[in-house]
């Protein structure tokens, strides 16, 4: 199977509550096929990923923060998937970026964000590891948790 690279930055937005903001959204070729992911995406060529993550932030909620305040990445992967009918393996970085509250605005969809993001919403951590519904990453939850407790002074985040 031929895959097409790609790289991208995502954001774990947390809330005062400790809740994690999730969009749900399908493939095109695969309608059925329905999912939440964190805000974020494709990075242009050459573009720094805390760049890209900060770009996608404002592009996908109306938050607008500078890079600098998203730090260094806190976790990286690498991912295969399909997105309407193209097989990708991307390199995508996550970047922790803590707020009292947000109030999303996705006015800054674009066209392909329009068709196929179809609502928002913040995740408590317990109704995000106990859903039933498709999470990407799979392991959104520990890697979560692990992550807040490394910025709160805890292990280091594998």
């Amino acid at each position: 199977m031929d895959f097409t690279p790609r790289r991208a930055a995502r954001v774990l937005l947390v809330d005062g509550a400790g809740r994690v903001l999730m969009f749900r959204g399908f493939d095109p070729a695969r309608p059925h096929h329905r999912y939440w992911f964190t805000p974020g995406g494709g990075l242009d060529d050459d573009e720094p990923s805390v760049m890209g993550a900060a770009r996608e932030l404002a592009e996908e909620t109306g938050l607008r923060v500078p890079p600098e305040r998203l730090g260094e990445p806190v976790w990286s992967e690498v991912t295969e998937y399909p997105f309407d009918g193209v097989w990708y393996r991307q390199r995508q970085d996550f970047f922790l970026l803590r707020v009292p509250s947000w109030e999303v605005d996705t006015t800054g969809f674009d066209d392909v964000e329009q068709g196929s993001i179809d609502g928002h919403r913040w995740w408590g951590m317990a109704d995000l590891e106990a859903t039933t519904e498709v999470v990407y990453p799979d392991d959104l939850g520990a890697l979560l948790r692990r992550v807040l407790a490394h910025a709160d002074g805890g292990e280091a985040p594998c």
